[in-house]
């Protein structure tokens, strides 16, 4: 029992008469722009970060003054 062509073009037409062109256009576009940014941060994420001295902070690491390390 699956969705035939007829369900989701009704569906959608649904969708269209609730929401309007214009607000599933700026939705399309903001989670186009959040597919885009999410794919950049991964790979941004590959790339090796830089290794911190004892004491140094990382950017995001905290460091407590009382650790013992």
């Amino acid at each position: 029992m699956g969705f035939s062509v007829t369900h989701l073009l009704v569906v959608l037409a649904i969708v269209i008469v609730v929401f309007g062109t214009k607000r599933l256009r700026n939705i399309g576009t903001d989670l186009g722009g959040a597919i885009k940014g999410f794919r950049a941060a991964v790979a941004e994420g590959g790339e090796d970060k830089p290794v911190a001295d004892k004491g140094e902070a990382i950017e995001g690491e905290v460091i407590f003054k009382n650790d013992k390390v």
